[in-house]
Formats: C-alpha cells, structure tokens, sequence
C-alpha cells in the first residue's frame, strides 16, 4: 500500500509520517486497501474516514494513536467491524484497524485463552475446540470478541457460566497517552471494572486473557412453528425457561420461512448431559406442531456458523433494543403484531434470556448494570438494497421505522426495563445508556476523566460525558 497526498494539512502530513513510522500499514481514499476496509458487516453504513493504519502489534497502535492525536485526528477502533452503526469507521478520522490481529493462544490446563485484539469469535472458538474448551460468545461467530467482550455478551452459554465480560481475566489496552497498560482484578483494578461493561471507552484493547470452559459438544438446533401458533409458543417457552436448569439456553423470536412469512423460532442449546438434554429439546418440541425441526449432537464453531448465515456481510441494517422483565401477555402481543408486520423476509426479531451465572455476580462487581433476570430483545430491520436512486431512502426509512415502532411500543409496557444493551444502543441512544448503567454512570465518568481526560476515545459504546 501507497501512502497518498490526498490532501494538503493535517490529513497528509499525519499520513506521511504514518507511512514512515509503519510502512505498508496505512490507506487513504482512491486506494484498493481503503475501499475494503471501508466496507463492514452493515452495507447502510458509508462511513469515509481520512485514513486506516493497519495495525499488528501492540506497537503499531501506540504509534499510529501518537501520530493521530499530533494532528489532531478524531480516533477510531476497529476490531470485528460488526457494530450496526459503524463506530468502528471514524468520519473524517483515523481508524486503528486491529482486524488483523486475529492471534488466539490457548492454555488448556489453566483453561485461559489469550486473545488479539481484532479475534471473532470464530477465531477464539476454533482455537479452543481442540482442547475440548469453549469460550462465552455471542451467537455470531463473526463478531469481534473484543468489542462483545467489553460491552456484556449475551449468548448461549451465559446462563451457566455469565457474560462474555464475567469471562475477562485481564486485558492488554494503549490508553490515550499512548501507554500499554494491563488491566485485570490486582492491576489497574478500576479500569478492570470499567472494561467489564464499559465498552471501548478507555482505551484500545490489543489483548485480553479469557476464561474457557470444559464444553466439547451441544445438543443444538433449530425448531420451527407456524405463525399462527406463535403466541401459544411463546407463552409456553416463557412458563418452561422459567425453571430450566442452566445448561439450557434458547435464542428465540421471529424469522422467515422458506416462502418468505413470518414463522417463529426457537433455537435452544445445551451444554450438559445428553440424556437429560434429550427430555428437555422434547418438551420444547412440545410447545406446539413445528412445521421443522432439527437437533442434534453439535460443536459450538458450528452452532456459531448456523447464525453466521442470517448475519449478511453488506446488508443494509438496523437495530432497535430493549429490555423487558418478562415475556408477559403484552409483550408477547407485541412481538407477534410486529413480527407479523415485518418488513422484509430478512428482518428478524431475537430475544435472549439472561439469567442464572449471569445474573448471580454481584452487581457492583462489574461496571455491566442490570444483573436481574430479563430478556434481551434485539429488533432487527434488514433489507437489500436495489434501488440504486432516490427510493432507496424511503426504503430505508420505512423498514427503521418498523423496528423504532415496536421498540416504542415495548417501552410502554409495564414489563419494560430502564435502558438497554448498550452493546447495541446508538450514538443517539446516550440517556438510554445512562439508564442501563444506573447509579454506576458516576463511576463510569470518574474512571473515563482519569483514563481518558481528553476525551479521545469516543466512538465506541455510548456513555453521557
């Protein structure tokens, strides 16, 4: 890669000295490198930073994050690149593009991993397997762990062994001065308890060290009812997860069929024994007369790839949250008018019950701030775009309107919890992210004017100054 004069001032000379200090690392518009990188998970997002400085090593960021704040260029970190607004790519700034650093090293007696900063989940669950380990992750196996890991991760193995975030051992970060620092429970402990909730706001993480866990199979799948049974359905998972032991965990909400309608979904896994697994995908089965079923004996890299295939790189998106105490009649009402109301054969509703490991740590422990038991409603408008003129616009606006409907809607139900994940709660979204911290927001701030006074990093996960 070629370092351009695109420009007189700052943006060029920060690019020159750039190319010096980390020749072959950086790209500027006009260049092939640029225009891929350019390109993330969400194709609704046409961010156009001034350049990318492609870092491996810890070095690389110190250096490029030196460079940047000289010539005063807004910062950005990059690691999975799955972020639906696309924090990762910084108008008009620099983006720290950490995504090839994708190093995993395991060790299986202590049952740790050490990871990269820009590793997917993919990456950390394929690098574990061997040892019959597994690792907290999300259900997208693309997702940068990272990024997952500092703002909660929700996913199927959270009820027995907590968050992604309860997982974080220690973390490797460049803070805004430029230093390389760790973070764990003896060191920096502060940061330690901010990074666990807090999200990319004190630093750029080039590596943490991870708990795994004894996990070499699931009993997994996918369970399919008819729209019409929908809310039945729904009724009944909320009365059966009430009392499931922990090793059950079940993705579920609404999906296309094969013809294109709604249908509603369940995906459960469990981690335990198969016998006991066996009765309970039974009684899920149960619910109702699925119209397609399938279940069985699977690897967590596989599991993760079965969701990979409804997460299209280069779709349009765009995401709603909420959090609710329970799937009351109301909610669930809500969930089947609006699934039935989708607006694409590609927009998805997603719920995920949070409870067990993940809601025993105590609340202070951690800067994540509901530990209560709720589910997590992801609402997610997703479309093709085709038009290629003027339409395409409207076309945006009517399918984020669907999604910003149903989450007003949730919102008013007397189930609805302050908030939301904040993992996925946009850059306009800063009271909400106020209210999912609570009390702890003060902490936060006090932790962020000592780690990052200037306010440098600023495009990850939303927190009110």
């Amino acid at each position: 890669m070629t370092v351009m004069n695109l420009r007189a001032g700052t943006g060029s000379s920060a690019a020159d000295e750039l190319g010096r200090s980390m020749p072959g690392k950086v790209a500027l518009p006009g260049e092939d490198a640029y225009d891929r990188a350019r390109h993330i998970w969400n194709g609704a997002v046409d961010h156009r930073p001034a350049l990318f400085a492609f870092c491996e090593t810890a070095e690389d960021v110190q250096s490029a994050l030196h460079i940047g704040r000289v010539h005063d260029l807004p910062l950005s970190v990059r690691g999975g690149g799955h972020d639906w607004v696309g924090r990762a790519l910084r108008p008009d700034g620099l983006v720290l593009d950490l995504s090839g650093m994708r190093g995993v090293t395991v060790d299986a007696g202590a049952r740790v991993a050490m990871v990269e900063g820009g590793a997917t989940a993919s990456d950390v669950i394929a690098a574990a397997a061997p040892h019959d380990l597994a690792a907290v992750t999300g259900t997208v196996g693309a997702v940068g762990m990272a990024g997952l890991t500092l703002g909660g991760g929700y996913g199927p193995l959270a009820a027995r062994y907590g968050l992604a975030l309860d997982n974080l051992l220690s973390a490797e970060l460049v803070l805004a001065d430029g230093s390389l620092v760790t973070a764990d429970a003896a060191t920096n402990p502060e940061l330690f308890w901010a990074l666990r909730g807090g999200g990319g706001n004190f630093g750029a993480v080039t590596a943490m060290r991870i708990r795994l866990h004894p996990v070499r199979e699931l009993l997994a799948g996918l369970i399919l009812f008819s729209w019409h049974e929908a809310e039945a359905v729904l009724r009944g998972y909320a009365a059966l997860t009430a009392s499931a032991p922990e090793e059950l965990a079940v993705l579920s909400g609404v999906m296309s069929g094969p013809d294109g309608s709604p249908v509603l979904f369940l995906a459960p896994s469990w981690s335990g024994a198969k016998p006991e697994g066996e009765e309970v995908m039974a009684q899920l089965q149960g619910l109702g007369e699925p119209v397609w079923a399938q279940i069985a004996p699977t690897t967590c890299g596989e599991m993760l790839r079965m969701f990979d295939d409804h997460a299209v790189n280069g779709r349009h998106y765009a995401l709603e949250t909420r959090w609710v105490s329970a799937l009351t009649p109301e909610v669930i009402a809500l969930l089947v008018t609006g699934g039935g109301a989708k607006p694409s054969p590609f927009a998805v509703i997603a719920l995920q019950h949070f409870r067990g490991a993940a809601a025993r740590v105590p609340v202070d422990a951690t800067a994540f701030g509901l530990r209560r038991e709720h589910f997590l409603i992801a609402i997610i408008a997703a479309w093709e775009d085709d038009a290629g003129d003027a339409s395409a616009a409207g076309e945006a606006t009517r399918h984020r309107q669907w999604a910003e409907r149903l989450s007003l809607a949730l919102a008013l139900t007397p189930a609805a919890l302050p908030g939301g994940y904040p993992n996925l709660l946009g850059p306009h979204q800063r009271d909400r992210a106020a209210l999912a911290y609570g009390y702890k927001i003060a902490r936060l701030q006090r932790a962020k004017q000592r780690f990052d006074p200037d306010g440098v990093f600023t495009s990850a996960t939303p927190m009110p100054p």
